[in-house]
């Protein structure tokens, strides 16, 4: 029987690999007439061990090939990405179009004249819609994977439709086809505030109708209404939810000794179930001194226990205990614990995990959900304020704390939340009784039923296959 190979090329940053990799995976694993996934990993200036993350989650999979292309001559000035990190992305992919170009060339004339297998399509990040074009010139049918949800892939499905710039205040309310409830501007993805910015968002919105169909890390159960609203599409791709797709397993600990992560581990085992308060705010969730002082006065405030992950900077360096107010570890000694880094999915998992204070990013909002813990939101960056709204206002799975933070790095430009602020959130999500727990725990049963052997996703998936294959194997 003829195989099939798949070509992935992913955004080579962490957040989109980890979803990007797990589905490969899946893809695998249900169908053997695939046998083998290349992925093309372009050499993004600003995440250069993307490769290493990447040969460390293909590992055990010796069916997923890993192709790294070359450094590009004339890269985009990184000075873009403090401005319109969205026009620097799309920039660079374009300007990595002549060398995939040839390598997804050499790769079909290889398994041409090799006879046994065929390169069967392309499966491209959202930020790569322009990689269509390729697809078009070699003959293949080009699919996009959407890392976030259904509700961002109505936002971007909107953007072109609205058809003017940026909103003329961010007190605005729009009525976006995909959201029950009218979306505040102040909680789109912050480039829509950026000319620059808004229009590579635009240019993405346009050419995702030209893809064969797009696939979204989500599942119905979770955005029942824009999952309905996505299936009644006649002038649009078909849309394939396949998620949830998480990497709960094989994760490395960079920052993390050995024994760092055993003593907390053991310390987690040693509270009462659900009492445990998590705060972790993502790879580039960097806060001002004193919105730390903020948090950690909340923490001294609601009492409660705590892991407590503080960036000191976008390298992640630095002592995270330098930043705090005097004398909060002595007074917080034996109930909580503080560190540059946390095994994140390790703590969601444990049973003394009972709130999760999270930015919002939207792999982290899934595994939440997968092990059934409440989130308050604290959106930073990218889409992170759209997931907090949805999982707020839309779905009533989530507390808020802030649905319109927006970080940059060093410099935030919303104001400072007050202790008393934090602590009210945190006690709400923490409160044994809350209607949210309750809706999570039911939403964590529908996750694991979606990615079952018949569940919806599942379903989805091989639906997505067999498109993808057609009548050739």
């Amino acid at each position: 029987m003829k195989k099939a190979e798949l070509i992935f090329i992913p955004l080579p940053e962490t957040g989109h690999l980890l979803s990007t990799i797990e589905f490969g995976k899946r893809l695998l694993n249900l169908d053997r007439r695939i046998s083998m996934i290349t992925i093309l990993s372009m050499n993004l200036p600003y995440a250069p061990y993307a490769d290493a993350s990447l040969s460390s989650l293909t590992a055990t999979e010796p069916r997923i090939r890993l192709i790294s292309l070359p450094e590009i001559h004339d890269p985009p000035p990184l000075k873009l990405l403090d401005t319109s990190s969205e026009t620097y992305i799309l920039d660079f992919v374009d300007k990595n179009k002549p060398t995939l170009t040839k390598t997804i060339h050499d790769l079909i004339s290889s398994r041409s004249s090799s006879g046994d297998t065929h390169v069967a399509g392309l499966i491209l990040d959202f930020f790569c819609v322009g990689l269509i074009d390729i697809g078009r010139e070699l003959n293949l049918p080009s699919y996009i994977f959407m890392t976030s949800n259904f509700g961002f892939l109505g936002v971007l499905k909107y953007l072109p439709e609205r058809h003017r710039l940026t909103p003329s205040s961010g007190n605005e309310e729009l009525q976006i086809p995909a959201f029950v409830n009218r979306v505040p501007a102040k909680v789109l993805p912050p480039g829509v505030f950026d000319k620059l910015s808004y229009g590579s968002l635009v240019k993405i919105g346009a050419r995702l109708h030209e893809a064969k169909g797009i696939l979204v890390n989500s599942f119905t159960d979770v955005e029942p209404y824009a999952a309905e609203h996505f299936s009644r599409g006649r002038d649009y791709p078909h849309v394939y939810s396949v998620g949830p797709v998480l990497n709960l397993t094989g994760r490395t600990n960079p920052g993390l000794a050995s024994a760092q992560y055993e003593e907390m581990i053991k310390w987690l085992d040693e509270q009462p179930d659900s009492s445990v308060l998590f705060l972790c705010f993502g790879s580039m969730g960097v806060f001002p001194a004193p919105q730390i002082t903020e948090i950690a006065h909340a923490l001294e405030l609601v009492g409660f226990r705590f892991i407590w992950a503080i960036r000191t900077n976008m390298a992640g360096e630095g002592d995270p205990y330098e930043l705090l107010p005097e004398g909060f570890v002595d007074r917080t000694m034996g109930r909580g614990i503080v560190c540059g880094w946390t095994p994140q999915v390790d703590i969601l998992a444990h049973k003394a995990t009972g709130g999760f204070v999270s930015h919002c990013g939207w792999n982290s909002v899934l595994e939440s959900l997968w092990y059934g813990v409440p989130i308050a939101t604290w959106p930073m960056y990218a889409e992170q304020q759209l997931n907090a709204f949805e999982m707020v206002k839309e779905l009533g799975l989530a507390v808020e704390i802030r649905l319109d933070y927006v970080a940059d790095g060093n410099r935030v430009t919303s104001e400072i939340v007050s202790a008393d602020e934090i602590a009210k959130a945190v006690r709400s999500l923490m409160d044994g009784d809350n209607l949210v727990r309750e809706k999570v725990k039911e939403i964590s049963e529908a996750a694991r039923k979606a990615v079952g052997d018949n569940g919806s996703s599942t379903v989805a998936t091989r639906n997505f296959i067999r498109d993808i294959l057609g009548d050739h194997f």
